[in-house]
């Protein structure tokens, strides 16, 4: 039997109750919160899995080493702060989703069972301020965590969770960079199985 995130009541759950300690490491909780400055500072609608991957790649050393080297990390970046104009325009009149209940990933690390849809009992739809697949995204993360015995997600669980939908913002931004998405998935759950096997984390 996989193990499962706590039910909660809409109040209670998603992305706005996991921003603060519930769920992340102090420097995940601090990669949400520069996500969240940023929707603010750029007028757009809601956190999507773009956001927080510009978050990440200025707040975490660990996902930036995962995804490439110095000049990719720059030309990734270069893209997500033009967000305002290009492809990111045909964001402003959208939401990020990818069906009835946005499933990131088929397999989970280290050769689990697929734990299924995530959270348990609670539409993403209802986490206001989140596009629905960052909000699936933020609980992925969490229950890549608790796969691998962890009480609180990473940088790394939450970067698996948002390139793990083929329809996220964050991997057309990687796409269009150069990034292999495919490639970055195996490397991330590569890591994860090491640390595992460690018994340590990264």
């Amino acid at each position: 039997m996989q193990p499962r995130i706590p039910r909660q009541s809409a109040h209670e759950q998603g992305p706005d109750r996991a921003g603060g300690d519930a769920g992340l490491s102090g420097e995940l909780a601090a990669v949400v919160a520069g996500a969240r400055r940023r929707v603010v500072r750029d007028g757009d609608r809601q956190v999507d899995t773009a956001h927080l991957l510009h978050s990440l790649l200025e707040s975490d050393p660990d996902v930036r080493a995962v995804i490439g080297d110095a000049p990719q990390i720059a030309r990734l970046l270069g893209y997500l702060v033009q967000r305002s104009i290009g492809y990111g325009l045909r964001w402003q009149n959208s939401v990020e989703d990818s069906g009835p209940i946005a499933v990131v990933h088929d397999a989970e690390p280290n050769g689990a069972e697929p734990a299924g849809p995530v959270p348990t009992g609670v539409d993403p739809r209802e986490a206001e301020g989140w596009s629905p697949l960052a909000a699936v995204a933020m609980q992925y993360a969490m229950t890549r965590a608790v796969l691998r015995g962890e009480d609180r997600a990473d940088g790394t669980d939450l970067l698996a969770a948002i390139v793990g939908d083929p329809q996220s913002r964050a991997v057309e931004v990687l796409g269009r960079a150069g990034v292999d998405v495919p490639g970055l998935l195996k490397r991330i759950d590569s890591r994860t199985g090491e640390y595992a096997a460690e018994g340590g984390t990264p």
